[in-house]
């Protein structure tokens, strides 16, 4: 190519995974994804065969109730970050009821993993975008010099903390 200059090749299977990880950075990924496990296994453990549950009744149904709201609320969680406070309360309160309310709050694994999914999913911060620079400004304008000097081509770099001392005209 002319001037040395090759054409950058991406391989097409690192799109869709780093497409994937910024998906998964940008919401409560893991306390949503346990909060979702805690719902199902809430939910499951009533749905025995048809004959178990015509003579368990109505006492099923609080259980099979609570695990689909958590799970709603690990769905939210992931779909629509902005109502993570929301989510996590919710899903620790649910959680903390299914104790009482569902076989031990599914065995307490359904409670436990519940409410740790809330409090991750309460916990969460989203992480501030970094500001772009100013169109003209001088690069690295505003940042420090440890930052600038790694960000340097390998063929620049230099210690800018220590600027070599000025060459005089004179004896002073």
């Amino acid at each position: 190519m002319a001037g040395g200059i090759e054409p950058v090749r991406v391989r097409p299977r690192a799109r869709p995974r780093a497409a994937w990880r910024r998906w998964r950075k940008g919401r409560p990924f893991w306390g949503g994804l346990a909060t979702v496990v805690a719902g199902a296994e809430i939910c499951a453990l009533p749905l025995a065969p048809l004959k178990i549950m015509l003579e368990q009744g109505i006492a099923g149904i609080p259980s099979v109730l609570m695990g689909l709201v958590m799970i709603v609320m690990g769905l939210t969680a992931w779909f629509a970050p902005q109502y993570r406070g929301l989510a996590g309360v919710l899903t620790v309160m649910i959680a903390t009821a299914a104790l009482v309310m569902s076989n031990l709050g599914g065995f307490l694994f359904g409670t436990i993993v519940g409410i740790i999914g809330g409090g991750m999913i309460f916990a969460w911060q989203p992480v501030a975008a970094e500001a772009a620079p100013e169109p003209g400004a001088a690069p690295g304008a505003g940042a420090d010099a440890d930052t600038v000097a790694a960000n340097a081509p390998a063929d620049r770099r230099t210690d800018l903390r220590k600027a070599p001392p000025r060459a005089t005209d004179g004896p002073s």
